[in-house]
């Protein structure tokens, strides 16, 4: 059990961390019987547990009573254990009598932790502010330029290793379904469902202008193969006949998606009126913004994605900014389909510090909006579900990877190659920390002139072959919340004997849950307190109670 004793304008971070970290916790009570104490006060608790924590960049009465112990603050900079650079977007304190104890500041080299040992217990002082980093980014995120990094994981990866290292076991529940090493939610928004909604406007000749000089352009310079120039010049020249009603809307995907995806959950985010670019992020509104279609002209292919057991929410306009527009918008989408939607992703991305309570206050139940639109990544530092601070019960679904952010010129602008990498690497962070991988795969991204058809079937089939969940974005949401109100009603250990009694509800038909028993590593007092190695642990799965005895 660990105890926490936070100042109280830490508290709601600090719950949120630690159910992310789905480990045995409670806020710090004097009465209380702790293995750990995590600590970001100048007070130390007065019990002695184990293993105590002090986390801060701030000079502590901790550091003063042992002279010259904070040696220098660093701002903006990163920490280093292992071959891992975890990011920090606020402070970090180095020790100046700290021997090697494998957490560094990252210009300097010098030590950011200092350990202290007093007979068969052990102080950490760990030099940032843990529920600092974790609010930030949570609320404003990372920069694109640490967006392949899941810096959230990487904190509690931390915490994990410098309790293990200092001889504690540690159980968990991890974000990671029974049978499956971590979830995929493939999603789609629907902007553009039909070329023949577009006449004369910007979106036709952009069209017309990527689909030739562009694509031409592509070609000669080795970006895109020869028949990706016959398959759009072919398109162009169609054109007026979709016009006419003589032939095929060839952005109308909708059926070929239901192809690609079958047998995986799917979710379309559908824009709720026509010709509405709404309000702007800074006050200036931006008419390309505005959709060409109402719901009733793809009400039909709605229902067929709501019959085949897909799931459909709402691709807002006003509802970050507006609870009352929210509340409209879903209304909408529930007037035309018969069901209200419990999700939304706003348009063009459009969010700010405001927005989790607005959506909160129109009824939604998930955001999936908080992502980049430049980069492909962690913004929030993270691939698990969590609930947006400020909020009740709003949770966020991060965005992960998005088909525009990939390819568009003036945002990564990747090759196919490059690309690939760029998502194996993701793909690799989902196997080793679990949660979900979201991705956004536009309506016309599998039609001329985009054409990535290719790129997203073959990323399909190393999601399948690496055996992800598919579940739909609601589906995804309601298991992390399964998660959430799993309990641990009885942990103890002794004499190398982890006894454990849980108990959580798996939803009908989602994957189960696993707890998670990392053993302690075995480390001599010369060693460095973290290793950054492999974690050595046992998986046991669950569905309801359990009560069960690991031996290490």
């Amino acid at each position: 059990m660990i105890g926490v004793a936070v100042d109280p304008a830490d508290r709601e971070v600090a719950g949120e961390f630690f159910e992310l970290f789905k480990t045995p916790w409670e806020f710090w009570r004097k009465e209380g019987s702790y293995d750990a104490v995590l600590c970001t006060l100048d007070s130390i608790p007065d019990q002695r547990p184990r293993l105590l924590l002090l986390y801060g960049s701030r000079s502590m009465p901790f550091d003063q009573a042992r002279k010259n112990l904070l040696h220098s603050r660093y701002s903006g900079t990163g920490l280093v254990f292992g071959n891992t650079r975890i990011p920090i977007h606020g402070g970090v304190a180095t020790f100046a009598c700290a021997s090697d104890a494998g957490l560094r500041e990252e210009s300097s080299g010098k030590a950011a932790l200092f350990a202290e040992h007093v007979e068969d217990s052990a102080i950490l002082r760990v030099g940032y502010d843990l529920f600092d980093e974790i609010r930030h980014l949570l609320t404003v995120g990372q920069p694109a330029k640490d967006a392949g990094l899941p810096t959230l994981e990487l904190h509690i990866a931390l915490l994990r290793n410098l309790m293990t290292g200092m001889g504690l076991a540690v159980v968990e529940i991890p974000p990671i379904p029974d049978r499956h090493p971590f979830i995929v939610c493939l999603t789609h928004d629907i902007d553009h469902p039909a070329i023949r909604n577009h006449w004369c406007d910007h979106t036709m000749f952009g069209f017309l202008y990527r689909a030739t000089v562009g694509t031409l352009t592509s070609v000669c310079r080795g970006r895109k193969p020869l028949r990706d120039l016959c398959s759009n010049w072919t398109a162009a020249l169609k054109l007026p006949f979709v016009y006419l009603g003589m032939a095929q809307d060839f952005w109308a995907q909708f059926d070929r998606y239901a192809t690609l995806e079958q047998g995986m959950g799917s979710t379309y985010f559908v824009i709720p009126r026509k010709n509405d670019p709404g309000k702007g992020l800074d006050g200036h509104v931006a008419a390309a913004r505005a959709a060409r279609y109402d719901l009733m002209d793809v009400e039909p292919q709605l229902k067929r994605v709501l019959s085949s057991g897909c799931e459909v929410e709402l691709h807002g306009i006003d509802a970050w900014c507006e609870s009352g527009k929210g509340r409209e918008e879903g209304d909408m989408v529930s007037q035309a389909l018969g069901t209200q939607p419990s999700g939304v992703r706003m348009h063009w991305l459009y969010f700010d510090s405001g927005s989790p309570r607005a959506l909160e206050e129109a009824g939604f139940l998930y955001d999936s909006t908080f992502g980049y639109n430049e980069a492909v990544g962690y913004r929030a530092g993270t691939g698990q579900v969590y609930k947006s601070l400020g909020t009740a019960g709003l949770y966020e679904l991060p965005l992960h990877v998005m088909d525009t952010a990939l390819f568009y010129p003036g945002r990564l602008n990747l090759s196919d190659a490059d690309a690939w990498g760029a998502v194996l690497r993701l793909i690799d962070v989902a196997a080793r920390f679990g949660g979900v991988l979201t991705l956004n795969w536009h309506d016309r991204s599998i039609a001329p002139e985009r054409l990535w058809e290719g790129f997203y079937l073959k990323l399909l089939q190393e999601l399948k072959s690496r055996g992800a969940w598919f579940p739909g974005a609601a589906e995804a949401v309601g298991w992390f919340r399964a998660r959430r109100s799993a309990s641990f009603d009885f942990v103890r250990i002794e004499n190398g004997v982890v006894k454990i009694r849980a108990s959580v509800k798996a939803g009908s038909g989602a994957p189960g849950f696993r707890i998670r028993v990392h053993r302690p590593k075995v480390r001599k007092m010369e060693e460095p307190v973290l290793t950054g190695a492999s974690p050595d642990f046992v998986d046991i799965p669950f569905q309801s109670d359990i009560e069960t005895a690991i031996t290490f």
